[in-house]
């Protein structure tokens, strides 16, 4: 069984930084693409970042040059290193990723890590 498992998060000062992990457990052959979404109060669930399996990124307008996405492969973990935080960064951050298990491909979500920037 497939797990994805989320740390990092919390509250941070305008201007600062912190770093989102998203670790997947269980029967994992391949993990193919990768993203990270928020969803703030009352507003849908927005893209914010992906990676595919070949190293193709892709940002959201509001965060490029301030937020990276990468993978350790070795260690099935994706990371969102968040820097120059504004107040508007504030939301529910979650991991996505396409999990080949070797039974069944599928989606999958992380169980979501608040995120709290204050001017």
């Amino acid at each position: 069984q497939v797990q994805l498992v989320q740390s990092g998060g919390g509250l941070v000062q305008s201007g600062g930084s912190l770093r989102l992990s998203c670790a997947a457990s269980g029967s994992i052959f391949s993990m193919y693409v990768v993203n990270w979404y928020r969803q703030a109060p009352g507003e849908q669930r927005e893209l914010v970042a992906g990676l595919t399996s070949a190293g193709t990124t892709n940002y959201a307008d509001s965060v490029k040059g301030r937020f990276t996405i990468s993978r350790d492969n070795v260690k099935n973990t994706v990371y969102l290193q968040m820097n120059s935080l504004k107040p508007e960064d504030t939301a529910v951050y979650y991991c996505y990723a396409y999990i080949n298990s070797g039974l069944l491909t599928d989606n999958y979500w992380g169980q979501g890590t608040q995120v709290t920037v204050s001017s």
